[in-house]
């Protein structure tokens, strides 16, 4: 690929997180092998943001707006809803860089919790952008294979490299690690389900190890069971707190190839993980950390245990990381291979936007499809419910009702109902269980509209309006 190149990487947040922190690290490099970079956003972001990473302020910053008026060699898609985007942007080359594969990380639909219970269609919207058919990069062999398995998409494998400048066993600790002590570090969100740091903290304690630290891209000062929490912190800072550590317990049930063990690797440690998709582009078990099939929590806090307990075991785990360490590729290279892939795209024909944008038009319209009919079968099966003697009142008003302590329950609702052309006065009766305590109105006709005149809530016991 020529030098002088434009190219464009769509990003979802600029925020603190694994993908993010690849984006950065390969559009940095492009730019000092001298390729036009930019960084394309749908809302404006603040430097300060992205100020963790030194690579990202040398990008130029475009809002999808701004990008409009630019014309790019390439671009690239980097979460699922940006190829949605990609037909806005003026390209030569379109490309999805796919650092996993994104509907595994959405919770199981539940029915009766209205922001879950369309999830398994949005799931599928998610998997429908794999079908594109444009060029596509990954990280991951087991993504590459499932991309080639059920899509028929001939990726481009590009393995993430490794900050050997700042990753390293010598250098400043947050404190020393002490010998005979087992100080363990969970790393991730805390409000990620599928990241599951909750439990892996739970675990730690469950194990008696000695101290548990966190390292987290949520916004927390302190965390239960927690000894110290390290929050948002700049990628430079974070070797330290690796090397202060003996082992990374990640318990993730979703990844794509995931980077916290590689660096832990690095800086003298060893890791607990599941057997999630990924491990092993790089984790042997029972050589360079311990693997355990996912859910097992008593084998993790049995293995933590022996490691507290058996120095010479952590020791073996240690160096098996090392070696592991030693022999794994730095940004450069893996940036190199990157530019390699985008060559080699690049010398191909170009990708038809106006076939892009037919598609995902055709995507958009199906997956609204499906939540329509979704919406009927529930009115449907609601009208099989109501029966038949109560069919002639035509219309119905559901009440739900939960106090923030309790949380949406499925049970948590009542219906009334009312004929057509006439104005009623509806009264529903809920019990307060605590405060803040939410009330929602959900109207419904079956065939016009609704007027409504007011809505009032009065407190029974005391007889005032709230």
């Amino acid at each position: 690929m020529g030098k002088g190149m434009k190219i464009g990487f769509l990003l979802g947040s600029p925020d603190i997180n694994g993908g993010t922190y690849v984006i950065y690290e390969h559009g940095s490099r492009l730019a000092e092998m001298g390729h036009r970079v930019a960084v394309i956003t749908e809302q404006f972001v603040d430097p300060e943001r992205h100020g963790w990473h030194p690579g990202a302020k040398n990008l130029e910053w475009l809002t999808l707006e701004e990008a409009e008026n630019h014309t790019f060699d390439i671009v690239l898609a980097t979460w699922w809803q940006s190829p949605f985007l990609l037909p806005r942007l003026s390209a030569r080359n379109y490309v999805y860089f796919v650092q996993s594969i994104e509907s595994r990380f959405f919770e199981d639909e539940e029915p009766t919790h209205h922001s879950r219970r369309d999830l398994g269609i949005w799931q599928q919207y998610c998997d429908s952008t794999y079908s594109l058919n444009i060029p596509m990069i990954t990280e991951a062999q087991w993504i590459q294979k499932h991309l080639y398995d059920n899509y028929n998409s001939n990726a481009f494998l590009v393995r993430n490299g490794i900050r050997k400048d700042i990753y390293t066993t010598d250098g400043h600790c947050a404190a020393p690690r002490v010998a005979g002590k087992l100080r363990v570090l969970v790393e991730g969100p805390v409000d990620v389900h599928y990241k599951n740091v909750p439990k892996s903290i739970r675990l730690c304690r469950e194990a008696g190890v000695d101290e548990v630290w966190l390292l987290t891209s949520s916004d927390v000062e302190s965390y239960p069971e927690v000894d110290r929490v390290f929050s948002r912190i700049p990628i430079h800072e974070t070797p330290e707190i690796y090397r202060s550590c003996d082992v990374l317990v990640k318990l993730s049930y979703v990844e794509g190839m995931f980077g916290p063990p590689l660096e832990m690797f690095h800086c003298g440690g060893t890791a607990i993980v599941y057997d999630v998709t990924g491990h092993d582009e790089y984790i042997t078990h029972d050589e360079n950390s311990y693997v355990v099939a996912r859910d097992q929590d008593q084998e993790v806090v049995s293995l933590l245990q022996r490691l507290k307990v058996d120095s010479f075991e952590l020791k073996r785990l240690k160096e098996g990381a090392d070696h592991t360490a030693e022999n794994w590729p730095n940004w450069d290279n893996a940036a190199a291979d990157f530019e390699v892939a985008l060559a080699k795209i690049s010398s191909g024909p170009p990708t038809s936007r106006s076939y892009l944008r037919k598609l995902t038009d055709q995507l958009t319209e199906a997956n609204n499809e499906r939540l329509q009919m979704r919406e009927v079968n529930r009115f449907q099966s609601r009208e099989q419910e109501l029966g038949t003697h109560k069919i002639d009142q035509g219309n119905f008003l559901q009440v739900y009702y939960w106090a923030e302590k309790d949380g949406l329950s499925g049970e948590n609702f009542k219906w009334l109902y009312y004929g057509n052309d006439e104005l009623v006065s509806l009264t529903v009766d809920l019990t307060i269980t605590g405060f803040p305590f939410w009330i929602r109105v959900d109207p419904s006709t079956r065939m016009g509209m609704v007027a409504i005149e007011s809505i009032s809530v009065v407190n029974k016991r005391l007889g005032n309006v709230v």
